[in-house]
C-alpha cells in the first residue's frame, strides 16, 4: 500500500503545482500561450468542465452529476486498490490502478474547489487565488485546468472528404493534463495486461 499511496501523492503534487501555476501565470487562450518545443509542444491554457481532454457534459446538472460520479468512482477505486494490495497483487496491476486513481482525483480537486479558490481566467485577466470578492464560481462547480498541447502535424482536409472537406486538420488536437495523462497510462497499461492481471486461478 506504501507504494500505491506515494505514486498517488507523486502524480497529485505535480499535477496540481503545474495547475495552479498555468492559473496563476498565464492568460487563457493563444495569447498565453508558451512554446517549449517548437510549434509541435505548446503550453496552452485552457479550461473545461469536466471530462477528459477538453470534452463537455450538458450544462450545470451535467457538471454535477460528473463530479458526483466522480467522486463515487474514486472511492470504489480507492476500496479496489486496498483490496489488491492486501492480496499482494501484482505491482504492475497496482500501479495501473494507482494512476488511474491519481488521475481521478487531480480532475476531481478542480472541479470541487478551483471555483471557490480562483477568480475568473480570460483572455485578458491573469486568474487570482482567493480575490476578495470570492472565487469565480461556487463548490463542485469549477473548471478543470489543461495546458498540453500537441499538435504535431498541421494541414487541411482535401475538399472531397466527407463533412470536413477543406478544414483545418490538427494531430493531436485535444489539451490536456497531467491527470489525464495518468489516467490514460493507468488504463492502457491493464489493456495491455489484461490477461495477465486478470488471469483465474486454475481449479
Amino acid at each position: 500500500m506504501k507504494k500505491a499511496v506515494i505514486i498517488i501523492l507523486l502524480i497529485l503534487i505535480a499535477d496540481q503545482v503545474l495547475k495552479i501555476w498555468v492559473k496563476t501565470s498565464m492568460l487563457i487562450g493563444s495569447r498565453g500561450e508558451i512554446a517549449v518545443l517548437g510549434d509541435w509542444f505548446i503550453l496552452h491554457f485552457t479550461e473545461n468542465e469536466g471530462m477528459a481532454f477538453g470534452m463537455k457534459f450538458g450544462g450545470d446538472f451535467g457538471k454535477i452529476t460528473l463530479s458526483i460520479f466522480r467522486i463515487i468512482a474514486v472511492i470504489a477505486i480507492g476500496w479496489y486498490l486496498a483490496k489488491l494490495t492486501r492480496r499482494k497483487e501484482s505491482f504492475g496491476f497496482i500501479l495501473s490502478i494507482s494512476l488511474i486513481l491519481a488521475g481521478a482525483l487531480g480532475n476531481i480537486i478542480d472541479s470541487a474547489f478551483y471555483g471557490v479558490i480562483f477568480s475568473e481566467s480570460t483572455f485578458h485577466e491573469i486568474a487570482r487565488a482567493f480575490p476578495e470578492e470570492g472565487g469565480y464560481s461556487s463548490f463542485l462547480h469549477g473548471k478543470v485546468v489543461d495546458m498540453f498541447y500537441f499538435p504535431i502535424i498541421k494541414g487541411y482536409y482535401p475538399n472531397w472528404f466527407p463533412f470536413w472537406g477543406g478544414d483545418e486538420f490538427i494531430f493531436f488536437r485535444p489539451v490536456f493534463n497531467i491527470a489525464d495523462s495518468s489516467i490514460t497510462v493507468g488504463v492502457t497499461i491493464l489493456i495491455l495486461f489484461q490477461k495477465k492481471f486478470f488471469k483465474k486461478e486454475s481449479l
